[in-house]
């Protein structure tokens, strides 16, 4: 099987990162895929970069939003114009490994019923240099996603940044596209929702990097606001628990909602001693 792959990245004023990005997909083991950019209206050379990426790969295509959409309509955008069988969503400034496709679309394939894969991820700084480690669910191979969803809920995102997931178009045709109630953790709870869908699949492997950065979405709430950042976990509380999909007692949200709280904290302290401001 030689499924094509759709590799996604929202861009928006990307041009410092946005070409080591797309190089890092184009240089997948894995050569049967698609990198759909999706441009929401930069106003610096991003787009430019892009059509200089796609006059020598054919595999590139840019679309370039007519108004700016924001951050969960972009996202929401690359999802509807990926034409793979299989979809990856990565920032415009993290980094795919060059096995990573191969790896995560492998346990996919071998086992149908999971509806979204993982890998570890290698935090780097803004010159690509390894500076720490994200580790998935202690566990790996095919796991309970239910299990694994509640979890994540209670202590941390077991899921993590779109670069280190790949999942099959039907996944996301069966729970929708990201939620616009939540502008910084959208992900999380659209990962929330394919895991409940049955199967996950774990691999305890670093495929992929996330630049930490003082000045990307999250870096500037958990600095600035992280009051902001506490009450969206609460709505992603109540929100999962209504769906009725996995569900947390009073105890368990109030222990959610002070590791949170910590974690923010933590999250702030590693920023300011391994992010700086581009």
């Amino acid at each position: 099987m030689n499924p094509l792959v759709s590799v996604c990245i929202p861009a928006y004023n990307s041009a410092v990162y946005i070409e080591k990005t797309m190089e890092s997909v184009l240089a997948q083991k894995y050569e049967h895929l698609e990198l759909v950019v999706v441009d929401d209206c930069s106003r610096d050379e991003t787009v430019k970069i892009v059509e200089r990426i796609r006059e020598r790969d054919s595999r590139v295509r840019l679309v370039r939003n007519e108004t700016n959409l924001g951050m969960t309509g972009n996202w929401n955008k690359c999802l509807e114009e990926a034409r793979g069988e299989y979809i990856k969503l990565i920032c415009a400034d993290d980094i795919l490994y060059p096995d990573s496709i191969e790896k995560e679309l492998a346990a996919l394939l071998e086992h149908p019923e999971v509806a979204i894969a993982m890998s570890d991820t290698a935090l780097i700084d803004e010159n690509g240099v390894r500076t720490g480690c994200f580790r998935r669910y202690p566990r790996s191979g095919v796991l309970d996603g239910k299990k694994v969803a509640k979890r994540a809920l209670i202590f941390k995102s077991f899921f993590g940044a779109p670069c280190n997931t790949l999942f099959p178009r039907k996944s996301y045709e069966r729970v929708g596209g990201f939620d616009p109630e939540f502008p910084y953790i959208l992900d999380f709870d659209m990962w929330l929702r394919m895991a409940c869908l049955g199967k996950i699949y774990v691999i305890h492997e670093e495929l992929n990097g996330f630049r930490v950065r003082n000045d990307s979405n999250t870096g500037n709430l958990i600095n600035d606001d992280r009051k902001t950042y506490n009450e969206e976990h609460r709505k992603l509380l109540k929100k999962h628990n209504a769906l009725g999909e996995v569900h947390l007692n009073r105890f368990e949200l109030w222990v959610s909602m002070m590791i949170r709280h910590w974690r923010n904290e933590l999250i702030q302290i590693y920023l300011k001693i391994n992010a700086k401001k581009k």
